[in-house]
């Protein structure tokens, strides 16, 4: 099997037939963020609302702001923030990267380690952000993809072989790229960071072979269905937080 062919397989495999939580994680994003920009639009914001919403909008919306956290308990925001995007092109570079990355791991490692990296990735995130920033606002699922990437990287690493080091190498070139990326526009490298390191601990301890990973099926299908209930949860506190606050 020659190298070209190895490249076709490995793209062709990248997409997002059969990826069922990859689909729901984008249609999720996306929603959130229509809704966003349609509340800005009746709040007559226009095109700043799509392209550039303001803070005030985007904490309204679950974006995260440590002060709320801390200070009226507001835990929620530590995961509805990954879904909520500060502009049209924050939401689709963030999409294209998920897009990309999420597919692959996700017919690799299953949609309960998947969602498992997922949202731990986005919780150590933020938590990096509290050290880094902690009166700012922050927004977007970067964080957890970065995690996914860091993940992969050292899960690959340790799965070695030609098909390994090259969805090692895929991954880690998309890592630089998302960091460049984020230097240039001031993105939130604090909470890049600690996604990644996160997904890197989690790729490294992860079992790596069928037959490990199928003697801890019940313990990641169980950490999944909780991962899934505190994501809905979060979510539904949004407007529950307009009515009491």
């Amino acid at each position: 099997m020659n190298a070209r062919y190895q490249r076709q397989k490995f793209f062709l495999q990248n997409s997002l037939r059969g990826s069922s939580l990859v689909q729901t994680l984008i249609y999720a994003n996306l929603a959130l963020f229509t809704l966003m920009v349609l509340h800005g639009t009746i709040l007559g914001l226009g095109m700043q609302a799509i392209m550039n919403p303001p803070p005030r909008l985007m904490v309204h919306w679950g974006g995260q702001f440590w002060p709320y956290v801390l200070q009226h308990s507001e835990w929620w925001r530590c995961i509805t923030y990954a879904f909520t995007h500060g502009g049209l092109i924050h939401l689709g570079f963030n999409m294209v990267v998920l897009y990309q990355v999420g597919p692959l791991l996700e017919a690799e490692i299953g949609w309960t380690r998947l969602l498992t990296v997922y949202t731990s990735s986005a919780v150590l995130a933020t938590v990096a952000g509290l050290f880094w920033h902690p009166d700012s606002v922050v927004v977007g699922a970067s964080g957890a993809i970065f995690g996914l990437i860091g993940f992969s990287i050292s899960f690959y690493h340790r799965v070695g072989g030609n098909i390994g080091i090259q969805r090692r190498n895929f991954m880690f070139q998309w890592a630089l790229m998302a960091f460049i990326f984020g230097f240039v526009v001031g993105a939130d490298n604090a909470a890049h960071l600690g996604g990644a390191i996160a997904g890197a601990a989690l790729g490294w301890i992860m079992p790596a072979s069928v037959r490990d990973q199928r003697k801890t099926d019940k313990l990641f299908k169980g950490i999944a269905i909780f991962c899934t209930l505190i994501t809905i949860i979060s979510i539904i506190f949004i407007p529950i937080s307009w009515v009491i606050s």
